[in-house]
This record gives structure tokens, sequence and C-alpha cells, in this order.
């Protein structure tokens, strides 16, 4: 008992629950005042669940119930059981929000009608990426979709990344001979959207660069970085692939308000100078100024 106690603590998982149970209430609602209402088809089994409702008038909540268990049972014997114990909460949970959500979503949707449907599918997008990013930045999913996901890429033998795009676009593809070409440009526009905020929620948002800079110069280089920008700088000593050719190698992090400060001083030092930069989304320790924006 004090083993799984410690376990708990160690991986903080009441209050990740927590916040994936915010995560699945908000993706719900959203699916219930936005999606079905409008039938868009954002891939997985809320996806099928919305085609299934158009075609049939079956409930989505049904629906995603019968696919999420299904897929939990196929899950079983042909992924193991590793990654269907990882899928089961979710399973269970989001299809449970889908029906419990949908007496709040009737009384909220008069509220949000909206004359221009923009503004409907940014509310949705940026629902539905609020979200999935709590949920997946909490180490969570909801089944469904991330099952087939995964049975794509052990059978197929392609990135879990592709196997996501694939499952998507034939669920999209099927929704096409039933909502239409308008509303499936709609669900298209919407998962571009979201999955960006997904994005952002889960890396975070870029405020800061990251160099490497090759210059015979380098002296200079660090020199202007550390006086003026006052942020520290990186040595590395390199070998060149090809000619095997010793040389340094700069790296430093600065604010992206200096992107084209540093950019264009390290080739007014050394026109011939080679550098890579990166966004950096996440910067600890190290010596920087105060005024940096990611501190």
């Amino acid at each position: 008992m004090n083993n799984i106690v410690e376990y708990i603590k160690r991986e903080k998982l009441v209050g990740r629950f927590i916040i994936f149970l915010i995560g699945v209430f908000i993706l719900s609602l959203a699916y219930n005042m936005f999606v079905v209402p409008n039938s868009f088809v954002l891939g997985g089994a809320s996806g099928i669940a919305v085609i299934l409702n158009v075609l049939f008038g079956i409930s989505p909540a049904i629906s995603i119930y019968v696919i999420s268990f299904a897929l939990l049972f196929i899950s079983f014997f042909l992924l193991g059981t590793k990654v269907t114990r990882r899928a089961i909460i979710g399973s269970i949970i989001y299809p449970t929000f889908v029906s419990l959500t949908q007496g709040l979503a009737a009384y909220l949707s008069p509220y949000f009608q909206f004359e221009n449907i923009l503004m409907t599918i940014l509310l949705c997008s940026l629902l539905y990426g609020i979200g999935d990013g709590l949920i997946y930045k909490m180490g969570f999913n909801t089944g469904g979709g991330d099952i087939l996901m995964k049975l794509v890429n052990k059978y197929f033998h392609v990135s879990e990344g592709n196997a996501s795009l694939y499952v998507n676009v034939v669920i999209l593809a099927s929704g096409f001979f039933v909502i239409g070409t308008n509303k499936l440009l709609y669900s298209v526009l919407i998962i571009i959207v979201f999955t960006e905020i997904v994005d952002r929620i889960i890396i975070g948002v870029s405020s800061s660069k990251m160099f490497f800079i090759y210059s015979k110069k380098y002296k200079e280089i660090e020199k202007f970085i550390m006086d003026e920008l006052e942020t520290g700088v990186t040595l590395f000593n390199t070998e060149g692939g090809f000619l095997k050719a010793k040389r340094e190698m700069l790296m430093a992090v600065v604010p992206n308000r200096d992107y084209y400060r540093i950019k264009e001083k390290v080739l007014d030092i050394d026109n011939e100078a080679f550098f890579v930069v990166s966004d950096c989304y996440e910067v600890n320790g190290g010596f920087r100024r105060k005024q940096l924006p990611f501190i």
C-alpha cells in the first residue's frame, strides 16, 4: 500500500487525473455544442459517431461507447495488454462525459448561435484544442482513434503520425458522402486549427531561438553575445563529417526579439559563417539576463 501511495505521489497522478477530467469535460461539451449539431466529422470514434448519427439517428454517445469498447476488445488481442490498459480510462470516461454533457450543451447552445459559421469554427477549434491538449499533456488519451492509429502503425508499418493521418483521411472521406463538401471543408479547417492549439499546449509557445554557429571568428561572435546581449554561450569542440576538420561551435539561446539582431551581427562579423536556428520552447538554468521573457 505504501508503494502505491508513493507511486501516486511521484507520478502526481491525482493532479494529472483532475486536469485530464477537465480536458475531457471541455472536449465533450464542445462536441455536443458544435460538432454534433453542425455534423462536423473530426476523425476518430467521435467522427464515426457523427456519420452514424446523420445516417441512422443513433445517439453519438452510444456510438462512441460501442466503437470504443469494440476497439478495446480488438486491441487486447492484437496490440496486447499494455497498450490496451492505457486506453481503458479514456474509452470509458470520454463517452460517459459526452452523455452527461448533452443537457448542459442543449442549455448553452442558444447563447452560442452565430450568423457567421467562422465564429462557430473558431470557438469549436479553441475548445477542442484546449480539451485535447490538456488530455495529451497529462499523458492520457480518449481511446477510439488512438487505438485505430496503433493498429495501422503496427500492421501497415508506418509511423504513428502517418497512421493517425491515414485513419482520419479515411474517416473524413467517408464523411464526404454523408455531410457534403462544405461541412467537410469546415471539418478540415477545425482539425488544422485545433491540432495547432494542441501542439502549443503540449510543447508551449516558442519565446526564444537557439543558435548553433560555426565560424572562424567565433571569439568575436562569442564576445558580442556575452557583452551586448548579456547572454551565456556554450562552446563545443566538433569535427566535420566530410573533411574531419576540427572547429569550435557556439550555442546560444536568445529571446525572439533579438533574432534578427544576432543573425545580422553574425553575418557582419563573418559573412561565411554557418549557423542553424531553431525554436526553443523551454529553458532552465544557465546564464541569462533577467529581462529574458522565458524566465
